[in-house]
């Protein structure tokens, strides 16, 4: 089979080195994939939201199947027009889509069918929300309703910061239209845990839960990133803990969406903060995660693209999804400065990698046959070893041998799940 996979980052990535270990798969494409994605896949220079361009690729290139990643495509509704065109993919149609495309859908879909999550208010005026925040308490969640590349979310700690952040969301438009509606939600504490599943829309089968790293610097300090690192499992996500998140999380979001006539296949991740009233839903996103999926892959022993088609067709509940015993660990290596202004164009050395080493570019680009760097997040050094501490032990080693000119990484990726008390 053909296989084209939508998207260019690190999570491309790790789901493209996944599907080549498929017994179906002949030739894979990426549109536009990056620089270091080509060593794996076919690249073209066709953007994630060129949804007419994408249409066009898969006439020419005869595409039999599409595993559509990125959050815009899916919102932009490109399973929609893939599959018009008579291509089966992996991934939600938009008016599934919408549960991460929409905050304010999710939290209204939340509150209807009784599933566990943060008390909240919905605003479209930006005074009206000042004005409720002045009779709030501190810290508190200010969400835009959109898209806004995983930046839409302030948490801020007083009125004043929560005053700034709604005037920059709903007034100066920061991310948007994204910023139209905003939700002001309970500051809610615990440890998060990220769980990627697959559905079909009939069953949902949990991945290896992980553990995200989101601050740019050590000690979970600095700004918001796309995140600095994973690892997996997560030590709080216990058997106990699951039980009880598929019975009252899992299970109800799906039927609930097939209640609203908005049926979700793909992979629906559940973002999940273990409070001390019991696990309740911080968010949901419409597709892999990045970089939870760079742990999460690796340690798959199915074959993902079997599993893909079953949940394409619904009839994942045939499928048998293993995953290893062990644990990964994945650290990213980013320009310095990032997640605000850095430099690129640097030439990056990679080293080669043995059984349980992993290697997924995200911000490079081929040139004059070298690999440049080319964004913020650059890479992720991934290992998987029988227990925790060797694989994070064996990603900073691995990380160690790469190269390039500002290069930065946080050094404690892990630490807290390392030192974790269940």
């Amino acid at each position: 089979m053909n296989i084209l996979v939508i998207g260019g980052g690190g999570r491309e990535h790790a789901v493209i080195k996944a599907l080549k270990k498929s017994k179906g798969v002949e030739k894979i494409y990426a549109l536009p994939g990056n620089g270091g994605i080509a060593a794996d896949a076919e690249c073209y220079p066709v953007k994630a939201t060129d949804l007419d361009g994408i249409a066009e690729f898969t006439k020419s290139h005869k595409v039999d199947f599409a595993v559509v990643t990125p959050d815009d495509p899916l919102v932009l509704g490109c399973v929609d027009r893939l599959e018009a065109l008579g291509i089966p993919c992996f991934g939600p149609r938009a008016n599934a889509a919408v549960i991460e495309g929409s905050k304010v859908f999710s939290k209204d879909l939340m509150k209807k069918y009784g599933i566990p999550t943060a008390e909240s208010e919905t605003f479209s005026d930006a005074e009206a929300a000042i004005g409720y925040l002045k009779r709030g308490s501190f810290p508190a969640v200010i969400k835009a309703d959109g898209l806004a590349l995983g930046k839409g979310v302030v948490i801020a700690q007083n009125f004043e910061e929560a005053e700034a952040a709604v005037r920059d969301i709903m007034c100066d438009k920061v991310f948007g239209a994204s910023g139209n509606r905003i939700l002001v939600e309970e500051f809610l504490t615990g440890p998060e845990v990220s769980v990627l599943s697959f559905t079909d829309g009939k069953v949902v089968v949990p991945m290896v839960s992980s553990m995200d790293h989101k601050r740019a610097k050590d000690g979970d300090e600095g700004l918001n990133t796309g995140g600095m690192g994973t690892v997996a499992p997560n030590p709080y996500f216990t058997e106990e803990i699951a039980r009880e998140c598929m019975e009252k999380i899992f299970i109800p979001t799906v039927r609930a969406m097939n209640a609203e006539g908005r049926t979700f296949r793909g992979c629906l991740y559940f973002g999940l903060m273990l409070t001390p009233k019991g696990p309740k839903v911080i968010e949901y996103n419409c597709r892999f995660g990045d970089p939870e999926t760079q742990v999460v892959l690796p340690l798959l022993e199915s074959d993902l693209l079997e599993i893909m088609r079953a949940v394409a067709n619904g009839t994942l509940s045939e499928k048998q999804v293993v995953f290893k015993t062990g644990a990964a660990c994945c650290v990213v290596l980013a320009s310095e400065g990032y997640p605000k202004k850095y430099e690129t164009g640097f030439e990056i050395t990679l080293p080669e990698t043995k059984e349980g080493e992993y290697v997924y570019v995200a911000g490079a680009k081929a040139q004059d046959g070298k690999l440049l760097t080319a964004g913020g997040r650059v890479l992720g050094a991934v290992a998987t070893a029988d227990d925790l501490k060797s694989a994070v032990a064996g990603a900073y080693a691995l990380a160690s041998k790469i190269g390039f000119k500002n290069a930065y990484m946080r050094t404690d990726i892990g630490k807290r799940a390392l030192a974790a008390k269940v």
